[in-house]
């Protein structure tokens, strides 16, 4: 990817090679999964409360160096903190010529590009000197929750309405115009019988990479207590290794003390 981002730059097309979105999730978590890496202890936190972050193992730890290193020769540009709402503009306007990010962004890629350019979609690159990688990326996204203390009428209808969210139509209609995967396999077999995959080429990238290998014990997502206020501490430290206050080992070994204190506060406070 490095080497067509910096044929595209040398070409004049684009100022840069490539922007990202949510630097934790694409940037450190999926990463970690797709070259089959750990992201923590204990099955990546689903075998306990007492698991911890090892998000500085050598493979996390050389891309986050070749990210500010590619930041620096222009390659690479910084799309900001959380979700990145830097990055969509810096492609959509053909400053960067790849953006890297969830498939939930496909809606707005799709508002936003249509009758200036043709968009492709890809897989995410990977180190292939990494053993066993591609392995898969994790599944992430919004969460709805029921709570407990309502009348068993209210459940009855809190069902039902489950019921329909999960419906293969419904499933389909959501995944085609969002991006966002559907969560089951009938969905999809349902947008293949439509014919929706062969319109629309590449839209089922996300469903690829995440079915491409049975999932590891490091590749079947991650549970941690204090989570998104971890993704705060992985957001300041890479502004700080952006910065050059800081190597890619200093900042993802502050990633793993400062998200493991977090961690651990949350385990002492639900045992």
């Amino acid at each position: 990817m490095v080497s067509d981002s910096k044929k595209v730059m040398d070409s004049g097309a684009a100022k840069c090679g490539f922007t990202s979105g949510w630097i934790s999730w694409v940037q450190l978590e999926n990463l970690s999964a797709w070259h089959n890496q750990p992201i923590g202890t204990k099955e990546n936190g689903f075998g306990g409360l007492d698991a911890r972050l090892t998000l500085n193992g050598p493979v996390q730890v050389r891309h986050w160096d070749n990210l500010a290193k590619w930041q620096k020769s222009g390659v690479f540009q910084y799309g900001g903190p959380v979700g990145g709402n830097d990055a969509p503009p810096k492609f959509y306007s053909g400053e960067c010529a790849i953006y890297m990010n969830s498939s939930a962004s496909l809606a707005d890629v799709v508002a936003n590009t249509k009758g200036k350019f043709e968009v492709g979609y890809g897989m995410l690159p990977y180190y292939s000197d990494v053993k066993g990688a591609p392995q898969n990326t994790i599944i992430g996204g919004a969460t709805l929750w029921v709570l407990q203390g309502h009348p068993k009428e209210e459940y009855k209808g809190v069902a039902n309405f489950l019921t329909y969210l999960s419906s293969p139509a419904v499933q389909a209609d959501w995944h085609q115009f969002s991006g966002y995967l559907p969560i089951t396999k009938a969905a999809y077999d349902l947008g293949i019988k439509q014919g929706y995959y062969a319109k629309n080429p590449g839209t089922d990238v996300g469903i690829k990479e995440i079915t491409l290998n049975p999932p590891t014990p490091n590749s079947k997502g991650l549970r941690f207590g204090n989570y998104v206020q971890v993704r705060d501490i992985i957001d300041q430290e890479f502004q700080k290794l952006l910065a050059g206050s800081e190597t890619a080992q200093q900042a993802l070994d502050n990633v793993d003390s400062r998200g493991n204190e977090l961690i651990g506060q949350f385990e002492a406070a639900n045992k």
